[in-house]
């Protein structure tokens, strides 16, 4: 869910409260893992069959190859998120609950430690004690204040591993799926040449999609996936295609 922040602007250039811009909430997990697994998905079944068809071998070898890519890699990224993110919520998990347990047992030496962190922005020392003191007053807002501060946490914000893990089979999936889908209606060139075109225009398509999380020009975006697949692509094939001459001529 995206997030608003208003700032006021009055005359002279002072903040007003009628404008607002608006955060994607990316730290999910989800967004992350949805771009990086259609990104995968494309370019490892590119590379994978592409090389195999620069070899010339039977259709249903390079089907069963491209299947096997598809489901072995959106297994491989569903299971790696969902473990990374388990481990790095529990992480969290742990130190917040260190966290609390301080809080609970030394509240003079955390209230110290929150008006010293306030003085050491800038804020006066008086201030930074009464505001120190508000927090302080309410545990789970202490909590919450000394796990941003001093940790860098967002408790409200620890991660969604089965979403992660969720979001990287589909889209891996789904990048996976365009490069096979010609060899699983065609066979021999015409199939290559579909596959290199679908693989083109998915790569520029995905491109696209990334410069709207990562903010950069859509063209950039869109002309360094296509790089990256076609380079992919042209190696294995080339690869594939000397792999098999040579086992023609041997």
């Amino acid at each position: 869910m995206a997030r608003a922040k208003s700032v006021r602007r009055e005359a002279g250039g002072r903040p007003q409260a009628d404008q607002t811009h608006h955060h994607r909430d990316i730290q999910g997990g989800g967004a992350r893992a949805a771009v990086f697994g259609v990104s995968d998905g494309l370019v490892s079944n590119v590379s994978l069959i592409l090389g195999l068809a620069g070899a010339s071998p039977p259709n249903s070898i390079i089907r069963l190859a491209g299947l096997a890519g598809l489901l072995g890699g959106a297994f491989s990224m569903a299971a790696g998120e969902y473990i990374s993110m388990r481990a790095q919520t529990e992480l969290f998990e742990r130190e917040i609950e260190i966290e609390r347990r301080e809080i609970e047992r030394h509240p003079h030496g955390e209230h110290r430690e929150l008006q010293h962190l306030y003085e050491s922005r800038g804020i006066p020392k008086e201030l930074a004690e009464q505001l120190a003191d508000e927090v302080m007053s309410d545990p789970e807002l202490a909590l919450e204040t000394h796990t941003r501060e001093e940790l860098g946490i967002n408790p409200d914000a620890l991660g969604k591993p089965v979403q992660a893990a969720v979001s990287s089979f589909v889209t891996f999936s789904l990048g996976a799926v365009v490069p096979l889908l010609p060899f699983l209606i065609s066979s021999g060139h015409g199939a290559v040449i579909a596959a290199v075109i679908m693989a083109t225009v998915g790569a520029l398509v995905i491109g696209g999609l990334l410069s709207i999380f990562t903010g950069k020009a859509w063209w950039w975006s869109a002309a360094r996936q296509l790089l990256i697949c076609a380079t992919a692509g042209a190696v294995t094939f080339a690869i594939g295609s000397a792999i098999g001459a040579s086992g023609v001529a041997s």
